[in-house]
This record gives structure tokens, C-alpha cells and sequence, in this order.
């Protein structure tokens, strides 16, 4: 019924759609599948907004590249482990000072990204085709922070620099960490431009029996997907997009970059929900511009 009744309405109404990608690591990558049905339906946002994941996500689509485009980049670069390595290996470390900043766990993200993101993510926003921007978490100023102007990869690697794994990253000289910390979904700088606002929540949160103690790394990640999930009930009952998605991320963890295959096949619900709930924020909308 929504893949019927979607074309339609979607020429007779010609809504504004703002895309809001959030945070949660490698459970982002289910945010392709909403991007692919958005290309699938003919619309093209005229803003997008994205924390962490999210701001990888966003900016990809916001250079031009197709859902299937990211797709396929995505695929071919973290599905083929003996190109993560060789990657990797291509930004080891090269000093003694390096080396002790790999041993802490304080990663150079902006390094990361230089070697990982695709040769269409230009050098900064200003050259991207749709409005874009992301949000980092102002370390000592404690709040977020909306970056939309210069260095593009330089403000992903701070939206995307997860405590106590990347160093934080300096933008306008101050530290920045995670733009997830303080806004998992930022949807909120997009709802007074768009007529229909996407919201693409992919925090996640702990699973299990309900019985066993999780170890070190499960508590830390899992109380900080806790806290961001708070954050995000209470944005929900503030003012909630007009379209909410959450796609069955739990199961994965931060890191499970690897296991790209594994999270498009499990995250595939999310195309029908978008597509239903699509029908009906667009009903809404041409009821009130009719």
C-alpha cells in the first residue's frame, strides 16, 4: 500500500525532506538502507544532518553519492578484511609519540578517515551539493556544537571522536569529542526548514539474557548508549520528527565495522517502516498545504 500511494503523493505535494543521521558506530551503517529508499522514491533532501556515524553517512550523501554509491563503497571497503589491514597499516604509527598515543587508545581519527572515506567527500562543506551539517560535543564549553562551514573531514573526525578510543579533535581550537554525547539525532536544526524531517536513530542499547555481568568494554559502551538514549526520550517528547526510525541495531556493537554484511541483512525492516511512515507524514502534509 505505501510503495503504491508514495509516487503520488510525493509529486502532487513536492515536500521539502530533511534527513537527520544519527550515532551509534558500526550500527550506522544501517542508515544506507534509508538513504536507498529515499533514492528509490525520488527524494532528494534539501538538508542533512548527522552525529558521529552518522556525519560519515550524511556527508557521503551530501557529495552526491547515491544510497547504493555508499552501498558499495562501504561494502567493498570494510567487507574485504585484507583491505581494512592494509589501510590501516598505510597510517601506523611513525614516531615514538605516536606509538605511545596507539598504546593509550587515543587514535588519530582524522588519520583514519583520511585513508578510509571516499575520493567524493570533498574538503569542505562549502563544496558539498546538499546544506550539511554535523554536531560535536564542545568539551569544556559542555554542550553541542553545530559545525555547517570549512574543513569537512576535520569536523567529521570531531562529531565521530569517541572518548577513550580517537583523540579529540580541535576545531576553532577548541576540543571536540563525539557529537553523540550530547545529540544522538540532530534533528532539531532541520525541523524549521523541511516540511518532513527523517530522524535515524541507531544508538542501540544493551542485550542479553538480563542475567550475566556484562565485562569492561560492554558496561562502558552500553551505560554511554543508556545515557544517550535518555537524551534521546526526552528530545522525542520535546518536539519528535516527523518521521522516526529506529532500525534493530542491538545485537551489534560500536565496533562491529567488520561485519558490514551482517548489519545491512539484519537492519532490512527499516526500509518498510521508513516507506509507512513516509505515507503517512506525507498525507499529513498535503492535508495541511491543501
Amino acid at each position: 500500500m505505501a510503495e503504491e500511494k508514495l509516487p503520488a503523493l510525493i509529486t502532487s505535494s513536492s515536500p521539502r525532506i530533511g534527513l537527520a543521521l544519527g550515532g551509534g558506530g558500526a550500527r550506522g551503517l544501517a542508515h544506507i538502507h534509508v538513504m536507498e529508499v529515499l533514492d528509490e522514491l525520488g527524494l532528494k533532501p534539501v538538508a542533512i544532518s548527522g552525529a558521529s556515524i552518522g556525519a560519515l553517512m550524511g556527508s557521503g550523501y551530501a557529495a552526491g553519492m547515491s544510497g547504493l554509491d555508499v552501498r558499495d563503497y562501504t561494502v567493498e571497503t570494510l567487507g574485504n578484511s585484507s583491505q581494512v589491514l592494509a589501510k590501516m597499516w598505510s597510517i601506523r604509527p611513525t614516531s615514538m609519540r605516536d606509538a605511545l598515543g596507539f598504546r593509550l587508545g587515543q587514535f588519530n581519527l582524522e588519520r583514519i578517515l583520511e585513508a578510509f572515506l571516499p575520493r567524493q567527500i570533498p574538503e569542505t562543506f562549502e563544496e558539498l551539493l546538499i546544506p550539511f551539517r554535523t554536531v560535536a560535543t564542545d568539551y569544556y564549553g559542555q554542550c553541542a556544537t553545530l559545525i555547517s562551514e570549512g574543513p569537512l573531514r576535520r569536523a567529521i573526525a570531531a562529531s565521530a571522536a569517541l572518548p577513550a578510543l580517537f583523540m579529540p579533535v580541535r576545531v576553532d581550537g577548541r576540543p571536540m569529542i563525539d557529537g553523540g554525547v550530547f545529540d544522538p539525532i540532530p534533528y532539531e536544526s532541520l525541523m524549521d526548514e523541511a516540511d518532513i524531517v527523517i530522524g535515524v536513530d541507531v544508538v542501540g542499547g544493551p542485550e542479553g539474557d538480563g542475567t550475566h555481568i556484562p565485562n569492561r568494554l560492554d558496561s562502558l559502551f552500553g551505560a554511554s548508549q543508556l545515557m544517550m538514549q535518555a537524551n534521546v526520550a526526552l528530545k522525542l517528547k520535546i518536539r519528535p520528527p516527523h518521521v522516526f526510525l529506529r532500525p534493530p541495531v542491538n545485537r551489534f556493537r560500536v565496533l562491529d565495522f567488520l561485519k558490514v554484511n551482517e548489519v545491512l541483512e539484519a537492519t532490512q525492516s527499516v526500509r518498510e517502516d521508513l516507506k509507512v511512515q513516509l505515507d503517512r507524514a506525507l498525507e499529513a502534509h498535503a492535508k495541511r498545504t491543501h
